[in-house]
């Protein structure tokens, strides 16, 4: 039914699988990057026309930690997650900045990277999981 493609690497003694075509379908690039049981959801989506006047290229990467990848719910009185962590913010200039001079000089449709752990074993750091998946989403994305 779906058009599920994987990719299974050894990398640093454990086993990285890249997984597109099951999970967000909508977006123009999206993988499913596991290592252990730490899995991480990385899409891209870009803009097929530029805004008018627009004179510099709007990439925005938010990376996203929710408390239900560790197992843990928000407790006290707000059970909502909060706003970014300092780590969230770092880690999304992590991986800004590698792909930022990757694209064309003079695109300048907007491109918004989401990647969000959906699952943490507290073993595998999930923020190179995160590089690599954002990358491999961009290379979907077209």
């Amino acid at each position: 039914m779906f058009d599920i493609k994987r990719k299974t690497i050894e990398w640093g003694g454990k086993t990285l699988v890249l997984e597109t075509g099951r999970i967000a379908r909508q977006a123009d690039g999206a993988v499913l990057a596991t290592m252990g049981e730490t899995v991480v959801l990385a899409t891209a989506v870009f803009a097929k026309t530029q805004k008018p006047g627009q004179d510099f290229f709007p990439l925005t990467v938010n990376y996203q930690e929710k408390t239900f990848a560790a197992g843990k719910i928000p407790g006290g009185y707000f059970k909502r997650e909060g706003r970014p962590s300092e780590k969230e913010t770092l880690v999304s200039r992590l991986i800004d900045r590698p792909i930022r001079p990757l694209f064309v000089k003079g695109f300048k449709n907007e491109v918004q990277v989401v990647v969000t752990v959906l699952q943490h074993d507290l073993e595998s750091d999930p923020d190179i999981l995160a590089m690599v998946g954002a990358s491999a989403a961009l290379c979907l994305s077209g």
